[in-house]
């Protein structure tokens, strides 16, 4: 079996996984409509009852996911807006679309939140049916600083917690409690409405307050959590702006009401639905190796730790294949999601989690043949690059010196998108206008 074959099949493998987290699809499997009677799931919603219906939301899948509830809806649906990332916008009819920047949050982003809230003030009231479309992206995007509070605040706070590796759900604990619409804050805002949240997931174990950091979901965590993630567990409280500890110091002191919280009669209003997530993602991959001859093995769909350490785990699994026999004989391909971590360097260069799991694990499959390790973001863009993961097989970290490359330095300083735009091993599937988290593969032929 040549490297090209396996990327051919490993490359059809990534595809399956991302096309179970179309958004398109994922809409039109979960809505349907005959007659007056809104089909939702599992839920059936007489729209007779309502005088009104809008949308609005926010993260990558935004766009497609609008004009699909427009094609179920039709002229149902008076008025809507969603806020996306940069180049994630497609054509709507009703449902307002503009573009904001992601991870950090921007002005535009600002004026999307406003917009919304405004939508929901005007319309909001018992007879009003309020669709929220919420998918990854969304708690940078959906953006209404608390008051007090400035958007250079929050750039500050987002920017210090990526870079010290926190996780999406210390991340978006933070965001909640500086912001007047995540947290249950939305539905707080409907008033009287009925609420019915469309979600594609984009964290581990699908937490409904921690996608998008929960603008239609009650919220578990505190003002004590918020000061234990910034004080205790990252030591960046002396890094943050003033009004931000000002404002932890009076909810700390019960000064400032927390976010929404479980039995608040506002809940009673409101149903959430996760429509995609990476556990699809991650059969409808497994099912595709099936079908090409690669017998698969799931491994895990909610796998989180640091990057190269998950790295050397997969690595190590396909040795125990290859010297084994063990989990599966060979050919096999096994499978994961989630979403690990990179913790950077004070010095570090540009990559995203998927390349650097490509990147450490091709130090330690180094020789081995018919091996490939593939790790790809679904929403086609990993970190701050245009690329949505990269590969690595047994002879990757060979190639790279022949280039004048050592791969551990660039592991060291986290420059595996450099690493790997030199070897033309970059995985690029443009933007996908989705994000289920990771999807990764060993495949062993």
């Amino acid at each position: 079996m040549t490297e090209q074959n396996l990327r051919a099949i490993a490359r059809q493998i990534v595809d399956a996984g991302l096309s179970a987290a179309d958004p398109l699809s994922a809409v039109k499997r979960a809505v349907s409509l005959k007659g007056e009677m809104l089909r939702v799931v599992d839920e059936t919603i007489d729209l007779s009852q309502f005088d009104k219906i809008i949308a609005v939301g926010a993260g990558k899948a935004g766009a497609p996911m609008s004009a699909a509830l427009e094609d179920i809806l039709g002229e149902r649906l008076i008025a809507g807006k969603v806020v996306t990332k940069d180049g994630h916008s497609g054509p709507t009819k009703t449902i307002s679309i503009s573009e904001s920047s992601h991870p950090v949050p921007d002005e535009r982003g600002v004026a999307a939140g406003k917009e919304i809230a405004d939508l929901l003030k005007k319309h909001a009231g018992p007879r009003t049916l309020v669709f929220s479309l919420l998918s990854g992206g969304g708690s940078a995007l959906l953006v209404g600083p608390a008051e007090g509070i400035t958007l250079a605040d929050k750039q500050a706070v987002t920017s210090e917690l990526l870079a010290c590796g926190a996780d999406i759900g210390e991340i978006n604990a933070i965001r909640k409690h500086l912001s007047l619409l995540k947290g249950g804050n939305l539905a707080r805002l409907a008033g009287e409405s009925k609420v019915v949240g469309l979600i594609i997931s984009d964290v581990v174990a699908d937490r409904l307050d921690v996608i998008a950091s929960g603008p239609t979901v009650s919220d578990l965590s505190t003002w004590e959590d918020v000061r234990e993630i910034l004080q205790d567990r990252f030591g960046i409280w002396d890094k943050l702006p003033r009004p931000v500890v000002k404002r932890i110091e009076q909810g700390l002191a019960g000064e400032i009401p927390d976010t929404l919280k479980p039995g608040d009669p506002v809940m009673e209003r409101v149903s959430n639905y996760v429509i995609a997530s990476c556990r699809q993602a991650v059969e409808f991959a497994a099912q595709k190796a099936k079908d090409l001859g690669y017998p698969p093995l799931i491994l895990s769909t909610t796998i989180e730790g640091e990057t190269k350490d998950i790295a050397r785990m997969h690595a190590a699994m396909a040795r125990e294949v290859l010297e084994t026999g063990n989990p599966l004989p060979r050919p096999c391909c096994l499978v994961s999601g989630g979403e690990t971590t990179v913790t950077l360097s004070r010095d570090h260069g540009l990559g995203g989690r998927s390349q650097e799991f490509a990147l450490a694990a091709c130090l330690d499959i180094e020789g081995l043949d018919n091996v490939l390790l593939v790790s790809a973001g679904t929403d086609g863009t990993d970190g701050p690059t245009d690329a949505a993961g990269a590969w690595a097989d047994g002879n990757t970290a060979a190639r790279a010196r022949e280039a004048g490359m050592n791969p551990r330095e660039y592991l060291a300083r986290h420059d595996a998108y450099h690493f790997f735009q030199k070897l033309d091993d970059l995985i690029v599937t443009g933007p996908t206008r989705t994000n289920v988290m990771d999807v990764r593969l060993a495949l062993i032929a």
